[in-house]
């Protein structure tokens, strides 16, 4: 075993072999594989080899789409036998809520090259003669499902990586990883060490045990899961010499089903409800090619429902019940790419569907290793997506309830319980009394819409419960003030001598004077989107920004990669340490004027200005700013006083009819303004210009910001996207997200989010054309649930087209 090397990869299951394949395809050879036992260990051996397209995020589906492509190449250059069979598939929906569901995948693959067909239940008979049509309402036809020999693929990525110049040591177990002052590791197994530039840790059911060797605590947990393999069938036998076809893949939605043909047989799997995590704590180190004991008890439920909707399987024995581990994050996507404050190392660990996005984790990892950038939108796998409120504990609550919810609906206004409440705001129990109706943020509480005694979301694909009580709340911040709660925005404080340098390279607008604001987008070096801010200049050498909740870990790994060595900057995650409130509405200034001994005029604090004061009794930083449009406050205080500042705004805006408003209310306030938002308009893959951002990037400051020669070329090419707002001839559904945009007839563009613009009362869209079209009148649509409305877009805000009450 070699003693040096740039790369190690911990793990020789799917995706480590994948990771070792991709590093060496790109060119970077001196890596080396290190795996305990056999190729395959762990849950690749025993898994079902199911492959599909087909995702929740079209990013990851794009990688899905990828990894099966990739299947013909590494066959071809290992010479080893990857197994694959295309077969295609059938996605089946009982209730009409899953064929809406199923609509809205196909109106995604429109646009995604994913070749999706809506088709009758006698359709799907037609193709998977097995299943009884009565039991359907309708399905959708998959031309890319298909399945495969895990073992063949594995070896197959492991002797490719080999012929291109990587290595594999077999057999060797990792017992510590320890960094050297220098920054490289010492990877230390029993067989000597290795030290290495870079450590992925592709563990799977150790990835826990990797992580823990660098103090790292990763959330992700093993669950049993369990599949059946049948009998020889003579229904299998009769297609088969019929058509002289396989039977094609199916997965039955409703009944938590996944099918396939084995051999002459059937193979039958289940996302069981009873679920039961394995090694909860602790994975041994000495599991391998064991199975667990089957429960067919556990999965009785499913099974009758399989035999209803399947009949031929009544009719036949069970060969074999397979029960393996496999590991999950709490939302079900695997955890790739850099650690934050462990500089070389990395993960690649999490993916349930190794043979669906194995390929794609490669991919991405070794783009990010070699060019610092995944060279995707990946954002849905993303480590960063977690901070250390994933506990151990929240991780099994998450995990479980996913796992139970694998194939069931998810419904726009659906807010999943596991785990639930873990972090709160002082003023939690204040909002829940007035009716407050929760979802989560980062792990944090935010207030959705506040309910009427007795009303509820009723979950659904169209216009809920809700509709009426958010349209109530928007009327209270049009037509007088409202107060939100904002905890739930990532805050940071930036201090230092070198504060003002670093934060002009760092953000790519022009820094803001003392008391003053800015809305400060963050770039890439490739000059796309990683950021949108609002910068504050509280005090000489004192910096405030404000950001997306969720991406809290996601920027501060970037902001850590780039401090100056020299400790001249110093930057703070504030998480909860600093909680919001924020008032809006055309007598925001009269309340806010009521609680402060400060000069709130116009005249003396305009629009982006900033400035402590006191909130009754509170000490507050106060910004003028509002995501509503509207003339509006963002207020900061320390969580120790929210409670007070909160008593105080509410008391002073009684006489005006003060109301308050959730994040739906929220939403519909800002697309009438048509402002993006972080991970949807605002993402990796668009630049500035494309975006509608260019104008608050400073391309003529002095600063050599970074991106801002890639921005520059991208302002003179003029990119090739356009963000465009969009009023939306909707039924009793609107938009989401992800439904793909019609022009003259071709599907030409996607939309990142809407939703009813109370206030307007108009349906809106915000979303991404090709620019040559992007101010075209006529000729748009957008695909709702399967049925394309007519959109125009919106060439000017729907409300304060001329931004003169923000103003006033």
């Amino acid at each position: 075993m070699k003693s040096h090397a740039k790369v190690v990869v911990i793990g020789g299951g799917v995706v480590g072999c994948s990771v070792l394949f991709h590093l060496a395809r790109h060119g970077w050879t001196d890596v080396v594989l290190l795996e305990r036992d056999e190729l395959t260990s762990g849950s690749t051996w025993h898994a079902a080899g199911g492959m599909h397209t087909i995702n929740g995020d079209p990013n990851v589906a794009k990688l899905q789409k990828y990894t099966i492509s990739l299947y013909k190449e590494i066959e071809e250059l290992s010479g080893q036998a990857t197994g694959v069979h295309l077969t295609g598939g059938v996605l089946l929906a009982a209730t009409e809520a899953r064929l809406d569901w199923l609509r809205g995948v196909v109106a995604k693959g429109r646009y995604l090259g994913i070749d999706l067909e809506e088709i009758s239940p006698n359709e799907a008979a037609e193709l998977m003669p097995l299943l009884d049509p009565k039991q359907f309402v309708g399905a959708v036809r998959n031309k890319e499902d298909g399945h495969l020999d895990p073992s063949g693929v594995t070896h197959a990525y492991a002797k490719a990586a080999r012929k291109l110049g990587a290595e594999v040591e077999r057999f060797t177990k990792v017992e510590d990883i320890v960094r050297r002052p220098d920054g490289s590791w010492r990877v230390i197994t029993n067989k000597g060490e290795v030290v290495a530039e870079h450590v992925v840790n592709a563990g799977g059911l150790w990835a826990r045990e990797v992580g823990r060797m660098v103090g790292l605590e990763l959330p992700v947990l093993a669950m049993e899961h369990m599949y059946l393999i049948t009998e020889d069938m003579p229904e299998v036998a009769a297609w088969n010499q019929k058509t002289g076809t396989e039977i094609i893949h199916a997965v039955d939605f409703d009944g938590e089903l996944y099918l396939r043909q084995e051999r002459g047989g059937m193979l039958m799997g289940t996302y069981e409800k009873a679920n039961k995590p394995w090694s909860e704590f602790q994975t041994p180190w000495n599991f391998g090619h064991e199975l667990l004991e089957p429960d067919i008890d556990r999965i009785a439920p499913s099974l009758e429902v399989g035999f209803r909707h399947f009949p031929a399987f009544q009719n036949t024995g069970i060969k074999q019940i397979i029960n393996g581990p496999f590991t999950f994050a709490p939302d079900g996507n695997p955890l790739v790419g850099p650690v934050r404050g462990l500089p070389g190392f990395w993960v690649a660990c999490g993916v349930m569907a190794g043979f669906s996005q194995g390929g794609g984790v490669g991919l991405a990892l070794s783009n990010w290793m070699i060019e610092g950038d995944p060279g995707a939108d990946i954002w849905a796998m993303d480590v960063a997506r977690y901070g250390d409120w994933a506990t151990m504990a929240y991780t099994n609550a998450k995990v479980r309830e996913n796992y139970s919810r694998r194939f069931s609906i998810r419904f726009p206004n659906e807010e999943l319980r596991a785990g639930r409440p873990l972090k709160t705001t002082p003023v939690y129990d204040a909002l829940s009394a007035k009716g407050a109706q929760w979802g989560v943020s980062y792990g944090l509480e935010v207030p959705l819409w506040y309910a009427p005694d007795a009303v509820r979301d009723e979950f659904s694909w169209r216009r809920s419960s809700d509709f009426d009580h958010v349209a109530k709340e928007v009327a209270a911040v049009r037509g007088g003030v409202g107060l939100a709660e904002i905890s739930n925005f990532a805050k940071y404080a930036v201090t230092g001598e070198g504060a003002a340098g670093w934060l002009d390279r760092m953000l790519a607008c022009k820094l803001p004077k003392r008391g003053r604001m800015t809305l400060a987008p963050m770039l890439k070096d490739d000059g796309r989107l990683i950021g949108d801010f609002t910068l504050a200049n509280i005090d000489d050498g004192e910096w405030f920004i404000a950001g997306s909740g969720i991406a809290e870990q996601y920027h501060m790994r970037w902001f850590e990669a780039h401090l100056p060595k020299n400790g001249s900057v110093r930057i703070e995650a504030l998480g909860q340490k600093l909680a919001g409130l924020a008032i809006a509405g055309p007598k925001a200034r009269d309340v806010l004027a009521k609680v402060t001994r400060a000069d709130v005029s116009n005249a003396a604090f305009p629009f982006m200005a900033v400035a402590r004061m006191d909130i009754g009794m509170a000490p507050c930083l106060v910004g003028r700013v509002s995501y509503t449009g509207d003339l509006g406050y963002e207020i900061w205080v320390a969580p120790e006083y929210q409670r007070a500042a909160f008593g105080a705004l509410m008391a002073a805006g009684e006489e005006f009819g003060i109301g308050l408003f959730g994040s739906r209310a929220l939403n519909a306030l800002r697309l009438e303004k048509n402002y993006g938002s972080w991970a949807r308009e605002y993402r990796p893959i668009y630049g500035p210009l494309e975006a509608g951002l260019d104008r608050f990037v400073a391309y003529g400051k002095e600063a050599d910001f970074i991106g801002k020669a890639a921005a520059l070329a991208e302002r003179r090419q003029g990119g090739k996207l356009r963000l465009r707002a969009f009023i939306v001839d909707a039924d009793d559904a609107d938009v989401i997200g992800d439904e793909p945009i019609w022009f003259d007839g071709a599907v030409r563009g996607w939309v990142t989010s809407g939703g009813y613009a109370h206030h307007a009362q108009q349906s809106v869209a915000m979303g991404y054309v090709p620019k040559e079209i992007a101010d075209e009148a006529d000729g748009f649509e957008i695909e709702i649930l399967g049925k394309r409305h007519g959109a125009r877009i919106q060439s000017a805000p729907l409300f304060d087209a001329n931004f003169e009450q923000m103003r006033a």
